[in-house]
């Protein structure tokens, strides 16, 4: 049976319905949801529709290991909002907690909306014997995640959310609280490079054991080897990190593959084995603002003009292995992105998300000049049976 919850006086005496996605029309109803709620606003970017709904199917091998239940609102019929439930069995193993997600969560600007989609997240949750709910992760710490409740007045970079000002304060008003905030950073690449960066960098190459390199991009399969060893490891004691299996990381790099440029990702060797690694992207939402979700032969023709016009990277990932951690070997990493970003006319960099109490990458952060510009929330509550 839908769960139904009543409606404040400003919805009159209508009724808010939450039931299941049962069927393809149902999950096409929740892939189009985020047309309706920013359809005023110029900074959301729209996804591409087959992306998303690769994400929720069984195409996307996260499934493989983890299980999920996708929600809808509606009111007198029209759809309101929406929110996935999701437990994932790596993430139990790996850290040990009964711990479950929400995740995909938008909503119009209605408390008794939020709270009724996020009860149904939670009831889910309990009956798979979940005693915390965190989130929002969509589906996990390794996509999109967290709530935009600072920088609105920017656009989202490739592979962040973003939300409305309202939306943050919903799940509060639900009953759950701040677990962590994750930073961003606004870097101007188009300025010379820091003298203070040049000297460090310059520093970590006295040792003549010590190279780095941008990527082989035909030698892709033992480039990406590299990646998946380092990223796994090296991330591995990071508050809410999951590790990602092999699967998940090849089709990832499958679909980053298309519009990755391999001067933009760089390799540290030392005494020839690559021991830390960096990834920027271009900012192709720069360029699927154009698009509307769509990717048929004319937006494939806008994609390809458009793409030789984007001005911003993000740095999606780096990692260094253990034995090789205070090395300065970030530093070369950063040295030589900045070096590329300049070549290229690449004016500024998004880098993140940081963990507000990674403290470490946060000083590396100030040395390049950074600012926090984005701040993204993940939220949790216990959950009483």
């Amino acid at each position: 049976m839908p769960a139904v919850c009543p409606l404040p006086p400003n919805l009159l005496d209508s009724t808010i319905t939450i039931a299941p996605v049962k069927d393809s029309r149902d999950l096409d109803a929740f892939i189009d949801l985020p047309w309706k709620i920013y359809k005023n606003s110029d900074l959301w970017v729209p996804p591409i529709k087959k992306d998303v709904r690769d994400i929720l199917t069984e195409k996307n091998p996260f499934w493989q290991h983890a299980e999920r239940e996708l929600f809808l609102a509606k009111v007198d019929g029209e759809i309101v909002g929406r929110c996935g439930a999701i437990v994932d069995q790596v993430y139990l193993d790996f850290h040990g907690e009964k711990c479950g997600f929400f995740g995909f969560f938008e909503c119009i600007d209605d408390k008794a909306v939020a709270a009724a989609l996020l009860e149904a997240a939670r009831n889910w949750l309990r009956a798979k014997g979940m005693l915390i709910m965190r989130g929002p992760t969509s589906p996990s710490f390794n996509e999109e995640c967290g709530v935009l409740i600072e920088g609105y007045d920017d656009p989202p970079a490739i592979l962040m959310p973003y939300n409305l000002r309202y939306l943050g304060g919903l799940i509060e008003a639900a009953g759950m609280h701040k677990a962590k905030d994750l930073w961003s950073y606004a870097i101007p690449t188009g300025n010379p490079i820091p003298p203070r960066l040049v000297k460090m960098a310059a520093r970590v190459r006295r040792n003549k054991n010590i190279t780095v390199r941008s990527m082989r991009k035909n030698r892709w399969d033992e480039e990406l080897q590299h990646i998946r060893d380092i990223y796994n490891e090296a991330w591995e004691k990071n508050w809410g990190f999951t590790p990602m299996t092999e699967a998940e990381l090849d089709l990832m790099a499958e679909n980053l593959k298309p519009i990755l440029d391999p001067d933009a990702v760089h390799f540290v060797e030392v005494d020839g084995k690559v021991v830390a690694f960096s990834v920027m992207l271009p900012d192709v939402n720069q360029v699927l603002k154009r698009l509307n979700g769509k990717l048929g032969p004319w937006e494939i023709v806008k994609f390809l003009y458009y793409y030789r016009k984007i001005d911003r990277l993000r740095l999606v990932t780096l990692g260094v292995r253990k034995e090789f951690r205070g090395r300065g070997l970030e530093v070369l990493l950063y040295n030589e992105t900045w070096k590329v970003a300049r070549i290229k006319g690449w004016k500024k960099a998004e880098l993140g998300w940081i963990l507000e109490d990674n403290d470490k990458m946060n000083r590396g952060m100030d040395a390049l000049t950074g600012r926090v510009y984005k701040i993204h929330r993940i939220y949790e509550q216990e959950l009483q049976s």
